[in-house]
């Protein structure tokens, strides 16, 4: 079943004046992944994530066009973060581009059915916590936790689609490598974040508690 999929980073010595410049910092490094430097959207949220945000504003980002002040990394940060409070978390939504299958139709192709693989835009929440928010839930959850989502995009997890229409569609050698494309993604940003962003420990985690590397294993033997 599919899984969500979070890294969650600490930092040493850590005071909630430091967030704002720790936000921009691992932001910057899944910007340099993911290829855009545009927040989508900046939220700020009291007690818990059950809680309707204080603050929250949507930046309109069109692709033709360049990057834009207002929706830029550090000008979103510090208009979010302008009232720091401990029991409140900061959340700033990011794309990257993943590459994901979509059924096909295609004559000359058993049953008329094959996988094409596109980059598609995939949503990532960055969430800075302040030390009483969610009953002080950082020690759990990290100073900062990234939220990438479903782990689909790294495992193709069977509820996405079905098996004997992957199969027909020759879902095989082409699935590993676009799955191998999307850990390096992952991977890469993972590494940036611990060179640049001078965290004390990191933990790339699933809510099921089941370890990614052997997820991965286990599909990619299913896709040979």
């Amino acid at each position: 079943m599919a899984d969500q999929l979070y890294l969650s980073l600490w930092f040493p010595n850590f005071r909630l004046a430091a967030l704002p410049q720790a936000l921009v910092s691992v932001l910057r490094q899944f910007a340099t992944v993911s290829g855009d430097k545009r927040v989508a959207v900046a939220s700020a949220y009291p007690l818990g994530f059950t809680e309707s945000p204080t603050y929250q504003r949507i930046y309109v980002n069109d692709p033709r066009a360049e990057e834009t002040a207002e929706s830029s990394i550090e000008n979103a940060v510090a208009e979010a973060t302008e009232q720091l409070h401990d029991d409140m978390a900061y959340e700033f939504e990011m794309k990257w581009p993943l590459w994901s299958p979509s059924i096909e139709d295609t004559p000359g192709e058993p049953d008329g059915l094959r996988a094409v693989w596109k980059q598609t835009p995939s949503t990532v929440r960055i969430r800075g916590f302040g030390p009483e928010f969610d009953d002080a839930s950082f020690g759990q959850n990290g100073h900062i936790r990234v939220d990438f989502g479903l782990d689909t995009p790294w495992v193709l997890d069977d509820g996405i689609l079905e098996d004997d229409v992957l199969e027909d569609a020759g879902l095989d050698d082409t699935a590993a490598l676009h799955i191998k494309k999307n850990v390096e993604m992952l991977l890469a940003f993972t590494l940036l974040v611990e060179k640049h962003c001078g965290i004390s420990s990191r933990l790339l985690w699933t809510e099921s508690g089941e370890p990614l590397a052997q997820k991965l294993i286990d599909r990619l033997q299913r896709v040979h």
